[in-house]
């Protein structure tokens, strides 16, 4: 399950920006997850409240965002909205997309004290 060393890496980086930022906890954490991300977001909800166990977000409120899938047709060359990697052009039917956004992830907001 990569969530788990998914959410100590964000433990990481919310410990660095509080050394950083000078804040003492955090209240909410609030993810943009791709749909193409290859991430769970209830695995990511269960293994959040471990990974933040003993640091600064410890009893944070999880927020995930989704953010849709995108992709460039090249069959007719229109921008898409996907939902998987292999789905084909809503508009021409194609199969031929290349995706250009929707895998990503990362810490849109903290709400800190």
């Amino acid at each position: 399950m990569h969530e788990m060393s998914l959410c100590q890496s964000i433990a990481e980086l919310i410990e660095d920006a509080a050394r950083r930022e000078r804040f003492q906890r955090v209240r909410t954490v609030t993810l943009e997850v791709g749909r193409l991300a290859a991430v769970e977001p209830e695995a990511l909800e269960f293994c959040f409240e471990a990974a933040m166990r003993g640091g600064r977000a410890e009893g944070a409120r999880l927020e995930i965002v989704a953010t849709d899938g995108r992709a460039w047709c090249l069959g007719c060359g229109r921008e898409i909205l996907i939902s998987r990697p292999l789905d084909p052009c809503p508009h021409c039917g194609g199969g031929q997309v290349q995706v250009t956004g929707g895998t990503e992830m990362r810490i849109k907001a903290l709400e800190v004290e």
